[in-house]
């Protein structure tokens, strides 16, 4: 059984930092792809930043492009989202998904985690 578990959120004013972590137990975390999705109230989900199974490829929403740096440690089954820059726009709630596809993928996800919750002042 897979699970992720997402870790890091919190309150931030505004062009502050936040990293948040996503630890997976169960399954095979090396080789699937690693996706940060976000939701804000009244808002859909939408797909943040991806990483393939090896870290060699990634991609970004432009509204993050060139503030948020996603990567992962195979060895600690755990992927990373580093968010530099914050506005309050980027608040929202913040998952971590897994792909068995293991590549960067932006949809199609296969397992889900709870949520961490990231509120930017301004």
């Amino acid at each position: 059984q897979v699970q992720l578990v997402e870790s890091g959120g919190g309150l931030v004013q505004a062009g502050g930092s936040l990293r948040l972590s996503c630890a997976q137990s169960g399954g095979t975390f090396s080789s699937y792809g690693l996706g940060w999705f976000r939701q804000a109230p009244g808002k859909e989900r939408e797909l943040v930043a991806a990483i393939s199974w090896n870290g060699a490829s990634t991609d970004y929403a432009d509204s993050v492009k060139g503030r948020f740096t996603i990567s992962r440690d195979n060895a600690k089954n755990t992927g990373y989202l580093q968010m530099n820059s914050l506005k309050p726009e980027d608040t929202a709630v913040y998952y971590c998904a897994a792909s068995i596809l293991g590549l960067v993928v932006t949809s199609g996800y296969d397992y889900w985690g709870q949520g961490t919750q990231v509120t930017v002042s301004s």
